[in-house]
C-alpha cells in the first residue's frame, strides 16, 4: 500500500460498498556464461521488487532503505503502460506514476535497479498492463507477430527508453538501471499464435536491443530468447527448475523468486517459510546463480480498479516488507543472514571453480575452490532428518532439507533451516469506535430502468467492451410486457463478468457471483411478475479485468444469456431483445466522492439502512495522532471501492468467504474481523491497506452497498 499525504486541515474519505549493498555507481555493464560484468567488476546481485504505484512517492525512500538494510542490491520494477499512457499519445509521470522520481531515489541510495518495461507484465495488475484504448485499435492481435500491435509497443518502449535516457538513468550514463526486460513468460502462450510466435519474439528481442540502452535486455521464462537477450527463470524453486541459459555465454538470472503468492477473492493466504526461499536462493546460486531477485519484497496495495480480475487490495503482503512497508520477520532478517553469508565468499563463488560429488544418499557438496586457495562450500541435505556427513574430515550436521554454506570450507556461516531471527506481529488497538447512527449519511444510487438508458440494443452486448473498462459496472435492462400463466416464474440468467445484481420492478430481488476458478456462472432467483408491464433491471459487474492468457482481447464478459423460466422450461427469453444499457452508476458519474461534488446529491441522516443496495455511506472523523499504523474494521460492510480525499484506495468483497467461511482478506493473525488498515502517513485499504496522511478531521464516505453492511459498527485501531 502507500502512502497518500495531502497538507489538509481535514480529509475527505469515500467507500463505495458493494457487497547487502554498497554504493553503486554505473558503468559499462556487459556479462558472460557466470555473471552480469559492471564497470569491469563481476557482481553477485540480490534484487526485490518494489513497484512504485504499489507505493507512494513518500513511502519509497524509506522502502528502499529497508530493502538495502537487508542486504539488496537492485530494486526491479515493472513499468504499468496503462497509468503512464491511459490514451494514445496522453502521458502521465505525476504522483505514485512518477518513474524517473523513483529510479532516483533508487541511484541516491546506492542501489542499482532492473526495469521491467515489458510492456505486457500480468502482475495481477489489470489488463496485464495494456490500456484499454488497445482493445479498440483495428485488426489488433496483442502479443503477436502483428503490425498494429508492434507499432503501439515499440512507440511505448521507445518511450520509456527515451525518458530514461534523457535522465541519464542507465548504468551506461552513470545511472542505476543494470538490466531491463522486454515482454513477460512469453512462452507460456507462444504455441497458441503458431509461426507469429517465434517470429515476435525475435521482433521483440531486435526492437529492445536496437534502441541502444548500454544495458543487457533480459526476457523472463523465455528460453528461445534471442541473443544477446539472456533469458531468465520464474518460480519457486529455480535452484530445482532452471534449465539454464540457452547460451553458454549468458549467466542464470532468477527474475522472479515468489516470497509468497498473490490471493484470489474467495482464497485464502498462501504462506511460503522463509526456510524454503533461503533453500532454493542457496541451490540456485551454488548452481552458478548470481543474479537473485525476490518477487516481491514488498507488495503494496492496489489502488483505485488497478487489480486483475478476483485479486484482492493488498498484494504480496506476506513478502520481507509487508504490505505497511514494515518489517516481517523472519523472512526479512534470515534473508538477510543469506546475503551475508554468500556476500562473504561472493569473489570465490563468481571467480572459483566449480566441483560437486556426493556426501551420501540425498546429500550433495558443491564446492567453489580459486587458485590463489580461496575456497566456499554449500552443502546440501534433502532427506527429511538430520544427517551427520564427513567434509574434508570434518563432521558436520546437516539439517533436515538444508543448505550449509561455509566460509573458505571451514566454517558453516549460514544454515537455510536454521533462523535466528525472532517471529514479530503486528499489533492492532483500538483508538475509536464508530457505533452511531446518527455519525453517518447516505445516498442510495439510482436503479437504472430501461426508459433512462443512455444505449439500447437488440442483443446483450459484452460488457468491457461497452465500459471501456471505465467503470466495474454495466446496467442491463429491458422491459417487457407479461401476458402468459406462469406459477413458479424464475429468473435465469448465465454471466462471464464476475457479479451479477438482480432488480424487478425496481425492487432487489437477489444476486450471483463467479469466481476465479471459473468462467461463468448462474443466476436463478424465484420471482413475481406483474401482469401487464414489468422492468428487468441487471447490473453486471467486473471486479477487475483478466491479466494473462493468449488473445486476451478477445475475451467476453458480461451477461449472455437471460430468460423467465417456468417449471424448468424456458418461458421468455430475452437474449435477443431490446436492451437498455448505462455504464457506471450515478454516483461515480456524478463523482460525489469528491468534496466539491458532496452536494450534487441529497444525502439522509434519518432511517440509515442495512439490507438496502448501491447506497453510499459518508462520515467524518479526526485522524489519531502519532506515526503509527491505525487500522480500520470493516468487518460490518459487504463489497465496494473506497475514496480517501478523493482518491480510490481500492475495492473490498468482505463478503465473499473463503472455504472456512473467513473473508479473503482476514490477515491471519486477525482471526475474526476484516480490517481496513490506515497509516500515518495513513494507511487505507479496504480492507486491507493503503497509505495516505490527513490532519484534522477525516471524512469518510463507504457505501455502494453490493451486499447488506452495517458501517456504524467500523471501529478505528
Amino acid at each position: 500500500m502507500g502512502w497518500w499525504w495531502w497538507r489538509l486541515y481535514w480529509g475527505l474519505v469515500v467507500v463505495i460498498m458493494m457487497d547487502c549493498g554498497g554504493h553503486a555507481e554505473g558503468g559499462e555493464v556487459t556479462y558472460d556464461g557466470r555473471s552480469l560484468i559492471i564497470d569491469g567488476q563481476r557482481k553477485m546481485l540480490f534484487s526485490g521488487s518494489i513497484h512504485y504505484p504499489r507505493s507512494t512517492p513518500q513511502m519509497w525512500p524509506s522502502l528502499i532503505a529497508k530493502a538495502k538494510e537487508g542486504g539488496l542490491d537492485v530494486i526491479q520494477t515493472y513499468v504499468f503502460w496503462n497509468l503512464h499512457e491511459p490514451q494514445p499519445g496522453q502521458y502521465d509521470f505525476n504522483g505514485r506514476y512518477n518513474l524517473v522520481q523513483f529510479i532516483k531515489e533508487i541511484q541516491a541510495q546506492g542501489l542499482y535497479a532492473c526495469l521491467r518495461i515489458g510492456p505486457f507484465i500480468e502482475s495481477e495488475w489489470n489488463y496485464g498492463g495494456f490500456p484499454f484504448w488497445l482493445h479498440d485499435v483495428p485488426g489488433i492481435v496483442y502479443r503477436s507477430d502483428n503490425e498494429p500491435f508492434k507499432f503501439y509497443m515499440q512507440n511505448f518502449t521507445t518511450k520509456i527508453v527515451n525518458l530514461m535516457k534523457s535522465e541519464g538513468l542507465y548504468a551506461s550514463q552513470g545511472g542505476p538501471i543494470i538490466l531491463s526486460q522486454i515482454e513477460n513468460e512469453y512462452q507460456n502462450i507462444e504455441r497458441a499464435f503458431l509461426e507469429k510466435g517465434p517470429s515476435y519474439v525475435r521482433w521483440a528481442a531486435k526492437m529492445a536491443v536496437d534502441l541502444q540502452t548500454g544495458v543487457p535486455w533480459v526476457m523472463c521464462k523465455q528460453t528461445d530468447a534471442p541473443d544477446p537477450v539472456i533469458n531468465t527463470c520464474n518460480g519457486m524453486r529455480c535452484g530445482e527448475t532452471f534449465g539454464g541459459p540457452n547460451s553458454p555465454n549468458k549467466p542464470s538470472l532468477w527474475t522472479e523468486n515468489w516470497t509468497s503468492y498473490y490471493q484470489v477473492y474467495g482464497g485464502k493466504t498462501y504462506i511460503r517459510s522463509v526456510e524454503d526461499i533461503a533453500f532454493q536462493v542457496a541451490l540456485f546460486i551454488a548452481r552458478n546463480g548470481s543474479y537473485v531477485n525476490y518477487y516481491m519484497y514488498h507488495g503494496g496495495t492496489n489502488f483505485g480498479r488497478t487489480s486483475s480480475a478476483y485479486i484482492i487490495t493488498a498484494y504480496y503482503d506476506q513478502a520481507p516488507l509487508d504490505e505497511y512497508g514494515l518489517l516481517r520477520q523472519p523472512k526479512w532478517g534470515h534473508l538477510k543472514e543469506l546475503h551475508a553469508a554468500i556476500k562473504l565468499c561472493s569473489t570465490t563463488l563468481l571467480q572459483g571453480a566449480r566441483t560437486n560429488f556426493s556426501l551420501g544418499q540425498q546429500q550433495e557438496a558443491i564446492v567453489f575452490q580459486e587458485e590463489n586457495g580461496g575456497c566456499a562450500a554449500f552443502l546440501t541435505n534433502y532427506a527429511k532428518q538430520n544427517v551427520t556427513v564427513q567434509f574434508q574430515n570434518i563432521p558436520l550436521e546437516l539439517l533436515p532439507k538444508s543448505i550449509s554454506i561455509l566460509s573458505e570450507c571451514k566454517n558453516i556461516t549460514f544454515n537455510s533451516a536454521k533462523v535466528n531471527t525472532v517471529y514479530n506481529e503486528r499489533i492492532i488497538k483500538s483508538t475509536q469506535t464508530f457505533d452511531s447512527i446518527s455519525s453517518w449519511e447516505e445516498f442510495k444510487d439510482v436503479i437504472m430502468n430501461f426508459e433512462d438508458a443512455s444505449l439500447k440494443s437488440n442483443e446483450l452486448l459484452e460488457h468491457i467492451n461497452t465500459t471501456k473498462d471505465k467503470s466495474d459496472y454495466l446496467w442491463y435492462t429491458l422491459r417487457f410486457e407479461h401476458t402468459l400463466s406462469c406459477t413458479k416464474p424464475v429468473l435465469h440468467a448465465q454471466s462471464f463478468a464476475h457479479v451479477a445484481h438482480a432488480f424487478l420492478n425496481d425492487i432487489y430481488i437477489g444476486a450471483a457471483n463467479g469466481s476465479s476458478n471459473v468462467k461463468y456462472f448462474m443466476m436463478d432467483i424465484p420471482i413475481e411478475l406483474n401482469d401487464g408491464m414489468n422492468n428487468i433491471s441487471l447490473l453486471s459487474v467486473m471486479v477487475g479485468l483478466p491479466d494473462s492468457g493468449s488473445f486476451l482481447e478477445r475475451r467476453v464478459t458480461g451477461l449472455t444469456t437471460v430468460a423467465i423460466q417456468c417449471n424448468g422450461n424456458e418461458f421468455y427469453n430475452f437474449t435477443n431483445f431490446e436492451w437498455g444499457y448505462k455504464v457506471g452508476l450515478l454516483g461515480e458519474e456524478l463523482r460525489i466522492y469528491r468534496e466539491e461534488n458532496l452536494g450534487d446529491v441529497e444525502w439522509g441522516k434519518n432511517g440509515i439502512s442495512t439490507n438496502q443496495t448501491l447506497t453510499w455511506y459518508k462520515i467524518i472523523f479526526d485522524a489519531p495522532l502519532g506515526n503509527d499504523p491505525v487500522a480500520f474494521n470493516l468487518s460490518s460492510m459487504g463489497k465496494g471501492e473506497a475514496w480517501v480525499n478523493g482518491q480510490s484506495i481500492g475495492r473490498y468483497w468482505i463478503s465473499f468467504h473463503d472455504y472456512q467461511g473467513n473473508p479473503s482478506q482476514i490477515i491471519d493473525y486477525l482471526v475474526a474481523k476484516q480490517r481496513l488498515l490506515l497509516k500515518r502517513p495513513f494507511h487505507f485499504s479496504l480492507p486491507n491497506f493503503i497509505r495516505f496522511q490527513l490532519q484534522g478531521p477525516c471524512e469518510l464516505i463507504s457505501g455502494m452497498r453490493e451486499s447488506p453492511g452495517r458501517p456504524w459498527r467500523s471501529v478505528l485501531y
